[in-house]
């Protein structure tokens, strides 16, 4: 037992049954830390080449001609239709094959096809650019959470993923500041082919300076595909039940969902908002929303992933609790970004939301690819971002642009106000779901053997 648990420690894994306490001081695997630094980057771009619509809506709506429920459809639904559905495939591919050169494929993709929007002249051929790119960003997150879980041990994953997540902001920082600036120097178009430009250098850079690393639990080659129990792959719908069996999986992924609604919706709908209410230029919007929000959002999810894996010790239920915090306290101050009389107090008050409101991320992500077997991380963080991305990325901009329009009638110019207010209330409920997904935590946890 003892030789194994050595084996374990110099693979940066976890041996069965170990404390979190002392797995929070297991080395993690050689290598980690420069993976984890690349796999941050892309994450930025990922982020960068999937906000940088948000800026540009506006110039979009004026030069095709566009209303908001077709803007809501190219950054929603339509985008989080295919991401969700091309990510279990690939994520099920990612469990079996190099999951380095999923992302590697998927980043040249998905960066092409953001130049190539570029080139679009009608509503039609932007929104097939648009699902081209949601397709290739299916295939970076969930290979990028199981790479990550293999190199780093529980106790230690949180604050992995929150670094990870971390690009998730300030992915959208780039994208609003470089969308802003190029889209007044030159135009809308040109903004398009700048933002693909950086990923397909950083393919080159993963290829070259990334292993795909051992897979917890197996010693097989990466190459070979690693099997549920023995070496045959399980079927997906059979792993997909397994993993909504789980009761932890399926708390987590409402309450992470309800976020996501709230959260996609509001962030991608704000720069429109700022735009028609205070007459902001895009390129002032997008330094001062990059600079504002996406710094702060970046230092919230690190801060509050690393708070999650030193409270978490104590209490695996501050996995959840943490989140239900965070979330509940967005609430107030959203309400007051919405309804602040001049833009530079609404930036003040966004300065609390944006701290706050991806700091549910990193606990989530590292709590699920705690309580679910090895050999089904890519497939279960791809079936928690499916839930997210139709319910979250989905429906939420829709849900604001659809709103927005039935709301003109009535409030006139103020519509777009009052339909991001509406969504507030399922951000409360968010937090409540968070609050009860601590219950099933602990148990979930020791049947996945981390006790």
């Amino acid at each position: 037992m003892a030789g194994s648990d050595a084996s374990a420690d110099a693979r940066g894994e976890s041996a069965p049954g170990r404390s979190p306490h002392t797995e929070a001081k297991a080395a993690v695997a050689k290598g980690a830390y420069g993976a984890l630094a690349v796999l941050f980057l892309i994450n930025v771009v990922n982020y960068t080449d999937r906000q940088i619509l948000s800026i540009l809506m506006e110039p979009i709506r004026q030069d095709l001609g566009l209303n908001d429920t077709q803007l809501g459809l190219l950054s929603g639904l339509a985008f989080a239709l295919f991401y969700a559905v091309m990510g279990i495939p690939i994520a099920r591919a990612a469990d079996r094959f190099s999951r380095r050169n999923i992302i590697a494929l998927a980043l040249f993709a998905w960066s092409g096809l953001t130049a190539l929007c570029g080139f679009a002249q009608s509503f039609g051929q932007l929104m097939l650019a648009r699902i081209g790119v949601a397709v290739g960003e299916a295939g970076s997150a969930p290979p990028s959470h199981s790479i990550l879980a293999d190199l780093f041990p529980h106790g230690r994953r949180s604050t992995a993923l929150a670094v990870l997540s971390a690009g998730a902001p300030l992915g959208v920082l780039f994208g609003l500041a470089i969308g802003g600036i190029v889209n007044e120097l030159f135009n809308w178009r040109v903004a398009f082919i700048v933002a693909g430009a950086p990923g397909l250098v950083l393919m080159v850079v993963l290829l070259l300076f990334v292993r795909e690393p051992v897979r917890e639990g197996t010693s097989a080659a990466p190459a070979d595909p690693p099997a549920e129990g023995g070496r045959s792959a399980a079927s997906t719908l059979s792993v997909l039940a397994r993993l909504w069996a789980i009761p932890s999986f399926r708390a987590l992924s409402y309450a992470a969902a309800l976020q996501a609604f709230t959260a996609y919706g509001v962030t991608q709908w704000s720069p429109t908002f700022f735009i028609r209410t205070f007459g902001v230029g895009t390129a002032q919007l997008g330094l001062s929303l990059g600079l504002m929000g996406g710094l702060a959002a970046a230092i919230g999810t690190i801060v509050f992933g690393n708070l999650a894996d030193r409270l978490g010790r104590r209490d695996p239920r501050w996995f959840a609790w943490l989140p239900a915090i965070t979330v509940a306290l967005c609430v107030p101050f959203n309400a007051a970004v919405f309804f602040a009389p001049s833009f530079p107090l609404a930036l003040v008050a966004l300065v609390i939301p944006s701290l706050l409101s991806n700091a549910f991320a990193a606990p989530t992500y590292a709590t699920i690819q705690s309580i679910v077997p090895p050999q089904m991380r890519s497939t279960a963080s791809a079936f928690l971002l499916l839930i997210m991305a139709v319910i979250g990325m989905g429906l939420g901009p829709q849900a604001i642009g659809l709103l927005s329009d039935a709301f003109k009638a009535a409030a006139g110019a103020d519509s777009l106000r009052w339909a991001m207010t509406a969504l507030l209330v399922v951000q409360a409920a968010a937090a409540w779901r968070f609050l009860a997904a601590a219950r099933n935590l602990g148990t979930d946890l020791e049947k996945a053997g981390v006790r």
